[in-house]
């Protein structure tokens, strides 16, 4: 290893700093806006807590997953799910993305994390199917957790993820309180509105 390799490498995790910036939909309990790195945060977080309940599963490899999963959108920024207008298109575009990011990066580094993108994106494994599902559930937890706006959609929430959530049958049940909360969020803004 030299001097160029590591400069290189330290480059990337500065140009990766700019997902702390990189707002989300979403609202702490304070009702800041929660940045992408705050959901990534806590993903790997959701990992490790309920790993013994994923027996099959290579921690590490779930971990890695969990956090580049959404580093393409440091360049350009995140996409609220009900503003998505085509996955296909927006998967492109934050591949895209996560390559321009890891330029510089040495080519087996680039390789490896670019095929953990993947995997993720394209539910190759049983790390990227718990991913996903842990995805979707974080997301759910934060949107009713946090302090959002009025008119807030908590009813988007009662199906959003389902079909990564609904694959795993320890995630449908992690799921399940979180949807009667959802429901209750739902309810409550609806009353309100």
């Amino acid at each position: 290893m030299n001097d160029n390799d590591i400069n290189a490498r330290l480059d990337f995790v500065r140009r990766a700093e700019r997902l702390k910036d990189t707002l989300r939909s979403g609202h702490t309990t304070n009702g800041r806006t929660e940045s992408v790195a705050d959901h990534t945060w806590r993903l790997t977080l959701l990992a490790i807590t309920f790993a013994d309940l994923f027996p099959d599963i290579d921690l590490l490899r779930l971990l890695k997953i969990c956090i580049l999963h959404d580093l393409g959108e440091a360049v350009d920024g995140d996409i609220p799910a009900p503003s998505q207008v085509g996955k296909e298109s927006k998967s492109a575009k934050e591949r895209g993305d996560f390559q321009t990011l890891m330029e510089g990066l040495p080519d087996p580094i680039r390789a490896d994390f670019l095929s953990l993108w993947d995997e993720y994106e394209y539910v190759q494994s049983s790390e990227a199917q718990t991913a996903k599902a842990l995805d979707k559930i974080e997301t759910l937890i934060q949107h009713n957790q946090g302090r959002n706006p009025a008119g807030f959609d908590y009813a988007f929430n009662l199906d959003y993820g389902k079909e990564y959530t609904d694959a795993l049958p320890i995630a449908a049940r992690i799921r399940a309180p979180i949807d009667a909360d959802t429901l209750e969020n739902a309810t409550r803004s609806s009353k309100r509105g």
